[in-house]
């Protein structure tokens, strides 16, 4: 697996890259993240913004900014919920489920933090920590026995949100062992390998497209990530067609 990000697109101060599993977006100073290696490839004393971020085991999509102009419009633009991100995830299901094929339907919950962890969990209505969690998600079919690719496409931004609404319904995502998920491997198999770090262990949850306004002038950009190489070959051939 690559260790390093990849650049996708760079236009009206925005740069679009495809970033790997195991890595952060943001470290403090001297710890290796997707801002110090772009940072490192732009002039000393650039400016770089950060309004987009993705869990260190995530892969995917992910914007920047260059410009203040295209940092103030991306997080206007991502407060207002006007940018679509589609993720696919594989998933572990119970033996014996089987997971419908093709129509989309709503998660819809109240997520909170748990207090002093770097997890979330689904709460009650009553309780005062919850905010309200909305996805729409899709089946596309199975990658190997017990295992299901789906789209997820989050209409807000909480934090974990996508591995703790599929964990609550009884399929957490295949590597997300902090949601009760089995480990990844990293072949075509799916079989128990990964990492002795955990911090390093991927997990199958990768933002496959992003679509946004264009800073600097009339239209959208879309952006997609191919899947990392890791992942099985039936995940890619179940994808839509964008």
């Amino acid at each position: 697996m690559s260790d390093q990000p990849t650049k996708l697109l760079e236009r009206s101060g925005v740069v679009a890259l495809a970033k790997p599993s195991g890595l952060a977006t943001q470290a403090p100073p001297g710890f290796p993240s997707v801002e110090s290696w772009l940072r490192g490839l732009l002039p000393a004393g650039a400016y770089l913004g950060v309004p987009h971020r993705l869990d260190r085991a995530v892969s995917g999509v992910l914007l920047m900014a260059t410009t203040p102009r295209a940092a103030r419009q991306l997080s206007r633009q991502f407060e207002r919920r006007q940018v679509t991100k589609t993720y696919v995830a594989i998933v572990a299901a119970a033996d014996g489920t089987q997971l419908a094929s093709g129509a989309a339907v709503e998660w819809r919950d109240r997520i909170a933090k748990r207090p002093d962890l770097a997890e979330a969990c689904v709460v009650g209505p009553e309780d005062p920590a919850g905010k309200e969690a909305v996805t729409i998600a899709r089946t596309l079919g199975e990658v190997a026995p017990g295992r299901w690719l789906v789209e997820l496409a989050p209409v807000t931004g909480r934090m974990h949100q996508l591995r703790v609404q599929a964990a609550a319904r009884g399929m957490p995502v295949v590597g997300d062992t902090l949601y009760g998920g089995p480990m990844l491997s990293v072949g075509p198999t799916l079989e128990t390998v990964g990492p002795a770090d955990s911090r390093q262990q991927p997990i199958a949850l990768h933002a496959l497209s992003i679509r946004f306004c264009d800073p600097d002038a009339a239209g959208e950009i879309f952006v997609t990530a191919a899947l990392p190489p890791h992942w099985p070959a039936a995940a890619a051939a179940l994808l839509p067609m964008v």
